[in-house]
């Protein structure tokens, strides 16, 4: 089979570019690379927080007739180990993943050739756009997912002012 005729029209394969046009930007490529590992080094290694990583759960916001709903992934994480504060309009969520002490006694130290799990603390806050009746909030933590309910008050359901539109 005659791989050119899989080429797309107006087109050359990068094979049939001089080699000096692409050793720039492969060269550059490359230094930019080493530049932002030397900068960064594995900043998401555990290392780098004092043994401990950031945690980046997914989080879903969303606004109701009757309030807020946040919906937090939390996999791993204990119920003991989550927070939840209202204050001055802001929803705090903290939680904290800790790494499980599965050392048993008469077992050896343990090598990891590989860790992809992640452990540490997670802090997220949320606005919450109304005046909530903040004493009705609710969170219920099921299956490591955490599900949070804020209603609005009855008084800043009231408070929409219906504004005339007058043509030129």
């Amino acid at each position: 089979m005659d791989f050119r005729t899989l080429i797309p029209f107006g087109r050359s394969p990068a094979s049939a570019r001089p080699a000096n046009e692409l050793e720039p930007f492969v060269g550059l490529r490359r230094e930019i690379d080493r530049v932002f590992h030397d900068f960064m080094g594995d900043w998401t290694s555990p290392s780098m927080f004092g043994g401990k990583a950031f945690l980046s759960p997914k989080v879903d916001v969303a606004e109701t007739e009757k309030g807020m709903e946040i919906t937090a992934e939390l996999p791993g994480v204990d119920l003991k180990n989550i927070a939840l504060d209202y204050a001055d309009g802001v929803v705090t969520l903290k939680a904290e993943r800790k790494q499980e002490e599965e050392k048993e006694e008469g077992e050896e130290k343990k090598r990891y050739h590989l860790v992809e799990r992640s452990y540490g603390a997670y802090l997220r806050r949320f606005v919450v756009p109304f005046e909530p009746e903040a004493d009705k909030i609710e969170a219920a933590f099921d299956k490591g997912v955490l599900k949070v309910s804020i209603p609005r008050s009855p008084e800043a359901a009231k408070q929409t002012t219906k504004i005339d539109v007058k043509g030129a």
